[in-house]
Protein backbone atom coordinates (compact mmCIF):
# COMPACT_ATOMS: atom_id res chain seq x y z
CA UNK A 1 0.00 0.00 0.00
CA UNK A 2 1.21 3.47 -0.97
CA UNK A 3 1.92 6.43 1.77
CA UNK A 4 -1.10 8.31 -0.28
CA UNK A 5 -3.10 4.96 -0.36
CA UNK A 6 -2.62 4.59 3.13
CA UNK A 7 -3.74 7.97 4.20
CA UNK A 8 -6.69 7.18 2.87
CA UNK A 9 -10.11 5.86 4.83
CA UNK A 10 -13.11 4.44 2.32
CA UNK A 11 -16.66 4.72 4.35
CA UNK A 12 -18.72 2.17 3.19
CA UNK A 13 -21.69 3.73 2.94
CA UNK A 14 -23.37 5.60 -0.93
CA UNK A 15 -24.73 8.15 1.85
CA UNK A 16 -23.21 11.32 0.23
CA UNK A 17 -24.51 13.43 3.62
CA UNK A 18 -22.71 10.95 5.90
CA UNK A 19 -19.54 11.33 3.75
CA UNK A 20 -19.32 14.76 4.13
CA UNK A 21 -20.37 14.46 7.55
CA UNK A 22 -17.85 11.86 8.45
CA UNK A 23 -15.46 14.01 6.75
CA UNK A 24 -15.34 17.02 8.45
CA UNK A 25 -15.79 14.76 12.29
CA UNK A 26 -12.47 13.38 10.85
CA UNK A 27 -10.34 16.27 9.58
CA UNK A 28 -11.18 17.83 13.02
CA UNK A 29 -8.72 15.49 14.57
CA UNK A 30 -7.05 13.76 11.85
CA UNK A 31 -6.57 16.42 9.00
CA UNK A 32 -3.89 13.81 7.64
CA UNK A 33 -6.79 11.37 7.03
CA UNK A 34 -8.83 11.23 3.74
CA UNK A 35 -12.34 10.27 3.80
CA UNK A 36 -13.95 9.01 0.31
CA UNK A 37 -16.76 7.27 -0.23
CA UNK A 38 -17.44 3.93 -0.83
CA UNK A 39 -19.07 3.37 -5.00
CA UNK A 40 -18.69 -0.92 -4.78
CA UNK A 41 -21.72 -3.18 -4.38
CA UNK A 42 -23.78 -2.69 -1.72
CA UNK A 43 -23.85 -5.49 0.46
CA UNK A 44 -27.23 -7.32 2.27
CA UNK A 45 -27.42 -5.86 5.56
CA UNK A 46 -28.79 -8.83 7.41
CA UNK A 47 -27.56 -8.04 10.94
CA UNK A 48 -29.57 -7.73 14.18
CA UNK A 49 -27.42 -5.17 15.56
CA UNK A 50 -26.09 -2.08 14.66
CA UNK A 51 -22.28 -3.63 15.33
CA UNK A 52 -22.67 -6.50 13.02
CA UNK A 53 -24.59 -4.59 10.11
CA UNK A 54 -21.22 -1.87 10.38
CA UNK A 55 -18.96 -4.84 10.74
CA UNK A 56 -20.70 -6.33 7.43
CA UNK A 57 -20.49 -3.44 5.39
CA UNK A 58 -16.63 -2.45 6.42
CA UNK A 59 -15.48 -5.61 5.61
CA UNK A 60 -17.26 -5.25 1.77
CA UNK A 61 -15.84 -1.93 1.43
CA UNK A 62 -12.27 -2.91 2.31
CA UNK A 63 -12.40 -6.27 0.46
CA UNK A 64 -14.11 -4.58 -2.68
CA UNK A 65 -10.84 -1.51 -2.31
CA UNK A 66 -8.12 -3.63 -0.80
CA UNK A 67 -8.09 0.58 1.85
CA UNK A 68 -8.89 0.51 5.17
CA UNK A 69 -12.94 1.09 5.25
CA UNK A 70 -14.73 2.60 8.26
CA UNK A 71 -18.82 1.90 8.55
CA UNK A 72 -21.66 3.38 10.34
CA UNK A 73 -24.64 1.98 11.39
CA UNK A 74 -26.57 3.85 13.19
CA UNK A 75 -30.19 4.68 14.47
CA UNK A 76 -32.35 6.30 17.20
CA UNK A 77 -33.37 4.33 20.12
CA UNK A 78 -36.66 5.04 21.96
CA UNK A 79 -36.99 4.36 25.67
CA UNK A 80 -40.86 4.18 25.60
CA UNK A 81 -40.82 1.43 22.33
CA UNK A 82 -38.43 -0.60 24.21
CA UNK A 83 -34.87 0.72 21.93
CA UNK A 84 -36.79 0.68 18.53
CA UNK A 85 -36.69 1.34 15.89
CA UNK A 86 -32.95 0.45 16.60
CA UNK A 87 -31.43 -1.47 13.66
CA UNK A 88 -34.80 -0.81 11.77
CA UNK A 89 -34.48 3.10 11.84
CA UNK A 90 -34.05 3.39 7.88
CA UNK A 91 -36.97 1.60 7.31
CA UNK A 92 -39.20 2.14 10.11
CA UNK A 93 -42.36 3.54 7.99
CA UNK A 94 -41.56 0.55 5.22
CA UNK A 95 -39.27 -0.89 2.90
CA UNK A 96 -37.89 2.23 0.98
CA UNK A 97 -35.82 4.30 3.27
CA UNK A 98 -37.66 7.74 3.40
CA UNK A 99 -36.95 10.00 6.55
CA UNK A 100 -39.92 11.91 6.39
CA UNK A 101 -42.41 9.27 6.78
CA UNK A 102 -39.84 6.95 9.83
CA UNK A 103 -40.09 10.28 11.50
CA UNK A 104 -43.63 11.00 11.01
CA UNK A 105 -44.72 7.54 11.81
CA UNK A 106 -42.50 7.51 15.15
CA UNK A 107 -43.88 10.97 16.42
CA UNK A 108 -47.35 9.44 15.87
CA UNK A 109 -46.73 6.38 17.62
CA UNK A 110 -45.44 8.76 20.61
CA UNK A 111 -48.65 11.28 20.12
CA UNK A 112 -50.10 10.51 23.74
CA UNK A 113 -46.33 10.34 25.23
CA UNK A 114 -45.48 13.67 26.99
CA UNK A 115 -42.22 14.32 28.26
CA UNK A 116 -40.34 13.23 30.84
CA UNK A 117 -41.20 10.05 28.69
CA UNK A 118 -40.35 11.01 25.33
CA UNK A 119 -36.55 10.14 26.01
CA UNK A 120 -34.43 8.84 23.11
CA UNK A 121 -30.59 8.29 21.86
CA UNK A 122 -29.19 8.71 18.69
CA UNK A 123 -26.77 6.08 18.46
CA UNK A 124 -23.70 5.37 15.93
CA UNK A 125 -21.44 2.25 16.12
CA UNK A 126 -18.41 2.72 14.24
CA UNK A 127 -16.20 -0.39 12.35
CA UNK A 128 -12.75 0.05 11.20
CA UNK A 129 -11.63 -2.78 8.88
CA UNK A 130 -7.99 -2.22 7.61
CA UNK A 131 -6.56 -4.92 5.04
CA UNK A 132 -2.83 -6.49 5.74
CA UNK A 133 -0.31 -5.88 3.25
CA UNK A 134 0.91 -9.46 4.11
CA UNK A 135 -2.61 -11.08 3.24
CA UNK A 136 -2.98 -12.14 6.67
CA UNK A 137 -6.46 -11.49 8.49
CA UNK A 138 -7.76 -7.84 8.75
CA UNK A 139 -7.50 -5.70 11.77
CA UNK A 140 -11.16 -5.04 12.88
CA UNK A 141 -12.41 -2.60 15.52
CA UNK A 142 -15.40 -1.47 16.32
CA UNK A 143 -16.83 1.66 18.58
CA UNK A 144 -19.85 3.40 19.93
CA UNK A 145 -21.48 6.58 20.62
CA UNK A 146 -24.50 7.55 22.03
CA UNK A 147 -25.95 10.90 21.99
CA UNK A 148 -28.88 11.42 24.51
CA UNK A 149 -32.38 12.97 24.16
CA UNK A 150 -35.57 13.22 23.85
CA UNK A 151 -38.01 13.39 21.01
CA UNK A 152 -39.76 16.55 20.15
CA UNK A 153 -43.31 16.68 19.00
CA UNK A 154 -43.41 18.34 15.81
CA UNK A 155 -40.25 19.03 13.25
CA UNK A 156 -38.24 21.57 13.46
CA UNK A 157 -35.03 22.82 11.39
CA UNK A 158 -33.78 22.24 7.85
CA UNK A 159 -29.88 20.80 8.22
CA UNK A 160 -29.37 16.91 9.08
CA UNK A 161 -31.10 14.40 7.71
CA UNK A 162 -33.08 10.99 9.10
CA UNK A 163 -34.53 11.56 12.22
CA UNK A 164 -32.88 15.15 13.20
CA UNK A 165 -35.78 16.67 12.86
CA UNK A 166 -37.79 15.47 15.70
CA UNK A 167 -34.46 14.81 17.65
CA UNK A 168 -33.47 17.12 20.98
CA UNK A 169 -30.35 16.76 22.21
CA UNK A 170 -29.73 17.51 25.47
CA UNK A 171 -26.63 19.33 24.51
CA UNK A 172 -28.51 21.46 22.12
CA UNK A 173 -29.94 24.01 24.17
CA UNK A 174 -33.36 23.31 22.97
CA UNK A 175 -32.95 22.84 19.61
CA UNK A 176 -33.59 19.67 17.46
CA UNK A 177 -30.16 18.21 15.76
CA UNK A 178 -31.94 19.96 12.68
CA UNK A 179 -31.57 23.18 14.14
CA UNK A 180 -27.77 22.68 14.88
CA UNK A 181 -25.14 23.86 12.38
CA UNK A 182 -22.95 21.10 10.58
CA UNK A 183 -20.22 22.84 13.08
CA UNK A 184 -22.19 21.94 16.12
CA UNK A 185 -23.55 18.96 15.23
CA UNK A 186 -19.73 17.53 14.42
CA UNK A 187 -19.15 18.52 17.57
CA UNK A 188 -21.61 16.96 19.71
CA UNK A 189 -23.27 13.89 17.58
CA UNK A 190 -23.30 10.34 18.23
CA UNK A 191 -21.20 10.08 14.99
CA UNK A 192 -18.55 12.02 16.72
CA UNK A 193 -18.45 10.32 19.91
CA UNK A 194 -17.91 7.22 18.60
CA UNK A 195 -15.04 9.21 16.58
CA UNK A 196 -13.26 10.13 19.67
CA UNK A 197 -13.55 6.03 20.61
CA UNK A 198 -12.09 5.53 17.73
CA UNK A 199 -9.23 7.85 16.42
CA UNK A 200 -6.75 6.23 18.57
CA UNK A 201 -7.13 2.88 16.95
CA UNK A 202 -6.61 5.03 13.68
CA UNK A 203 -2.69 5.44 14.82
CA UNK A 204 -2.08 2.93 12.42
CA UNK A 205 -3.05 4.07 9.50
Amino acid sequence: MTDAASRRVVLATHNAHKVAEFGAIVAATRPDLEVIGYDGPEPVEDGVTFAQNALIKARAAAAHTGLPAMADDSGIRVDVLGGSPGVFSAYWAGHKKDGVANYELLLDQLSDIADPHRTAQFVSTIALVIPQADGGAPVEHVVEGVWPGRLATVPAGENGFGYDPVFVPDDGEGRTAAQLSAAEKNALSHRARAFVALAPLLTSL
